[in-house]
């Protein structure tokens, strides 16, 4: 199971590993510079396989309205294990149908994933960065379900990456993700 994983994962990961390189042997020997970049923004989108917690809503949908400032920003939810099954690969397959109709061919897919790349908040400024400036119409960022993403979402991902060395719940990574993404527009900024 974890080698076919690993393998799609590791080509999905050379793409975002180029981007970051491409970025970092940039003048002052780092992605950013300290001070506001020019950006083409473009609409982030986050899709999260969940069943949802009211509690942390509020949180997520703040930082989520902080991100709209400076880029069009939205969340779309998916039902987790939409056809009720105990297989887990049936669900991981039902669940990644789901986030592939969300998909455009246009769209620069961000994995959230625990055997993903990390990366520093710099480096996820670059990444948003770069989904603008070469050439895609939106960055979509996944949060995959408590087995992972489908194989059809793995196979989709232009870069995977991950939100700590440490496991976490799919509500709280979600928090993280959304705090993540705004910090990164401040990073771009200059803020």
């Amino acid at each position: 199971f974890f080698a076919a994983h690993s393998g799609m994962l590791a080509r999905s990961m050379t793409t975002c590993t180029r981007a970051l390189c491409v970025r970092a042997s940039s003048a002052n020997g780092s992605g950013t510079s300290g001070g506001a970049r020019a950006v083409r923004y473009v609409p982030l989108k986050v899709v999260t396989i969940s069943k949802g917690d009211k509690d942390l809503d509020a949180a997520v949908n703040a930082y989520l309205k902080r991100c709209s400032r400076y880029a069009p920003m939205d969340e779309t939810t998916i039902k987790q294990n939409p056809k009720n099954t105990r297989d887990v690969s049936a669900q991981k397959a039902a669940e990644g149908e789901r986030v592939m109709k969300v998909l455009t061919p246009r769209d620069y897919v961000v994995l959230m994933d625990e055997r993903g790349r990390d990366v520093s908040s710099e480096e996820l400024a670059d990444i948003v960065a770069d989904i603008g400036e070469k050439g895609f119409d939106r960055g979509v960022f996944v949060l995959g379900g408590p087995f992972g993403h489908g194989d059809d979402v793995i196979a989709r991902a232009n870069c995977s990456i991950r939100l700590s060395k440490m496991v976490l719940n799919h509500q709280v990574a979600r928090l993280v993700l959304a705090e993540a993404l705004y910090r990164a527009h401040t990073i771009l900024r200059g803020e």
